[in-house]
């Protein structure tokens, strides 16, 4: 078995480095720097010859520079004769843009597979993708993982009866659904209308919410005004609490005052985006680690073992 190492651009060194410690290993050196002129510079410090290699990058803001970086690592190792490459991606960006929603405009995320491929990925692991179907714009093995097994952790140690697991549109039914069937709770919809890109209207939940606890699970936030709205929504239809739990915390924009100002308690999120200081500051987002996921399925790639016990 080839040796395994780990290396990361500049998205996420701090995950990079819990998912090395539950590993057993140290974080691969490189250098990933910008010259004045913004154009990027990758430079290995170590021999990863015949190595099996592992490199770590959330496609997060700045998402055009973080995705050049790790086209450019890829790039890097396959000239430097490393044996395998493997793009873990915990965050995808442009996977919203996955079909033509009009004349005229490009699928940026089968653009995207395309360009890692041609890099030179030999295997992407990656979570929560928005679309599963992605997968398919990819020519190479994708293991595609779900907090899941970490969201509900937190609820079963945080909440007890008269819960309802909340899909804050009808798009996320099915992730919802699995949620409440683990969790033996009801389910309830909110019935969304989205008049413009980033603006979303809460119009009616479908379902008893009434002198419940509410949790939203989403797989992304990103303006927060889906939530925002959602939980004003389920405040008026007699919700006691509403609290949210999502993969991606992309809190862009006014997504924290938007936070700090609704009818959330709490917001759960994961590390696969580091949070900005102002979100560290928000009192009601709370952040749980994806690292030991995200380390075994690492672990197990490299082993050659099954990965998909872990696809909960």
């Amino acid at each position: 078995m080839h040796s395994l190492v780990v290396f990361a651009g500049n998205s996420n060194p701090q995950l990079a480095k819990e998912i090395c410690r539950h590993i057993g290993i140290k974080l691969g050196e490189a250098q990933v720097k910008t010259f004045s002129d913004g154009e990027i510079q990758v430079e290995i410090s170590e021999n990863v010859r015949s190595k099996d290699v592992f490199v770590l990058q959330s496609t997060c803001a700045p998402v055009n520079d973080h995705l050049v970086e790790l086209l450019m690592m890829i790039d890097a190792f396959k000239r430097s004769s490393a044996k395998r490459v493997t793009a873990v991606i915990p965050y995808y960006g442009y996977a919203r843009q996955d079909k033509k929603v009009a004349p005229r405009v490009p699928i940026s995320a089968k653009l995207v597979a395309d360009l890692l491929t041609v890099a030179g990925a030999d295997r992407v692991i990656t979570m929560d993708l928005h679309a599963g179907q992605i997968q398919g714009f990819f020519d190479i093995p994708v293991d595609n993982l779900f907090a899941a097994p970490v969201l509900l952790e937190h609820i079963k140690e945080n909440f007890r009866d008269d819960t309802v697991i909340v899909s804050p549109d009808a798009g996320g039914v099915e992730r919802a659904r699995a949620f409440a069937k683990r969790l033996h709770t009801q389910l309830a919809i909110i019935d969304k209308r989205r008049p413009a890109p980033n603006r979303a209207e809460a119009m009616h939940v479908v379902g008893d919410v009434k002198g419940k606890t509410a949790i939203i699970v989403d797989d992304m936030v990103d303006t927060a005004g889906t939530l925002s709205e959602g939980a004003a929504a389920l405040k008026a239809h007699g919700a006691m609490e509403v609290h949210a739990c999502c993969a991606h915390a992309v809190l862009s924009g006014p997504a924290v005052d938007r936070i700090t100002e609704s009818d959330i308690t709490t917001l759960v999120v994961t590390n696969t985006n580091p949070l900005s200081e102002k979100a560290n500051r928000c009192d009601k987002i709370r952040v749980r680690s994806v690292s030991k996921l995200l380390a075994e399925a690492i672990h197990r790639s490299h082993t050659g073992s099954s990965v998909s016990s872990l696809f909960v």
